[in-house]
């Protein structure tokens, strides 16, 4: 039995890894503008690799040389597509152990399969990121399901782990640690619409926009959801106003979630069980508060833009190690 429940925990945290991996690497892609390097599903032109899409590339990157199309941006997607569908397989794998030996592993099968259920629904988007013409609500919703999985991969990681003890008086912060993943998730939220509307150096100075607390915005274009890429509902080109709006929001509200959770972490790291994630919680804060300032003062350099997604991915599943342990605060030293 001993020997099930070790290579059962090995898979689930190689597994977490990789959620990780591909969060931070569909960044890469977003950023680099790959989204469309192979503008078909689930092929590039209908071939396995690039490599048979050649001639398709050609013509594309002939016809527009700085357009969607490229060698490279085929691959990136193509490797971004290739890691999915192995996540895909290794969470199938999770599932199947947790059903075949769910009385050796002691636990319900019920989260590996809801988390297969997420990574379906998450190819999905991934599909429709391409066929959509990577419209921002779809590819801000394949971010927001890419966080859901990592937080679902992470809770099941966190009950393999063991911890120092934790008073049965921590419990009580749970509700406010639910609330600070909440904003959290809604701070990623507006972060990815900043990304997928190309917003990020829509302020060029800090703290103030354009100069001004509050600049000229159109909040109303800037969040009208449904619509393509760089246009209005209506058809127009997106305005700098709106481009502004939304810039200028997740800016903002960056600093509620920062303190909120700064709180919380400063309070919850005073416990010994939860020492180790609420001060890589308050470091990665930190890390993020930097990273945010230097995308604007040196116009959104691509390492630190995806580093800056990579500290969103961090502060989940610091905020989702947290809570699970805050709720079963009561059993501590067991696998959690």
């Amino acid at each position: 039995m001993e020997h099930v429940v070790r290579r059962y925990r090995k898979l689930v945290f190689l597994t977490w890894f990789l959620t990780l991996d591909l969060i931070m690497f569909g960044a890469f892609v977003r950023l680099t503008d790959s989204g469309l390097g192979c503008p078909d599903w689930p092929g590039c032109y209908g071939n396995v690799t690039p490599l048979g899409a050649s001639t398709h590339i050609e013509q594309a990157v002939q016809a527009m040389p700085y357009g969607a199309v490229s060698f490279s941006k085929a691959w990136i997607e193509m490797i971004h597509r290739y890691a999915g569908s192995i996540l895909g397989m290794l969470i199938i794998g999770i599932v199947f152990m947790a059903w075949r030996y769910r009385q050796q592993l002691g636990r319900t099968p019920l989260l590996a399969t809801v988390t297969l259920v997420a990574v379906c629904i998450q190819g999905a988007f991934g599909a429709w990121t391409v066929t959509h013409r990577l419209m921002p609500l779809v590819v801000t919703s394949h971010l927001l399901g890419g966080m859901f999985l990592l937080s679902l991969m992470t809770w099941l990681a966190a009950r393999e782990k063991t911890h120092s003890p934790i008073g049965a008086g921590a419990r009580r912060w749970r509700p406010w640690m639910a609330a600070g993943l909440a904003l959290l998730f809604l701070q990623i939220a507006l972060g990815g619409w900043v990304s997928t509307n190309y917003a990020a150096l829509a302020c060029m100075d800090f703290p103030t926009c354009h100069g001004q607390w509050l600049p000229e915005m159109d909040f109303r274009g800037g969040y009208s959801l449904v619509r393509g890429l760089g246009v209005l509902p209506s058809g127009e080109m997106i305005s700098q106003s709106a481009l502004t709006a939304i810039h200028w929001v997740h800016r903002n509200f960056a600093f509620v979630v920062f303190i909120y959770l700064a709180i919380m972490g400063w309070i919850m790291q005073r416990e010994p069980g939860l020492r180790g994630p609420a001060r890589l919680l308050l470091c990665l804060l930190l890390a993020q508060l930097f990273t945010g300032l230097t995308t604007i003062f040196f116009q959104w350099p691509l390492l630190i833009a995806v580093l800056h997604n990579g500290g969103a991915a961090g502060l989940t599943l610091a905020s989702v190690t947290l809570l699970v342990r805050l709720s079963r605060a009561e059993r501590a030293k067991i696998p959690a």
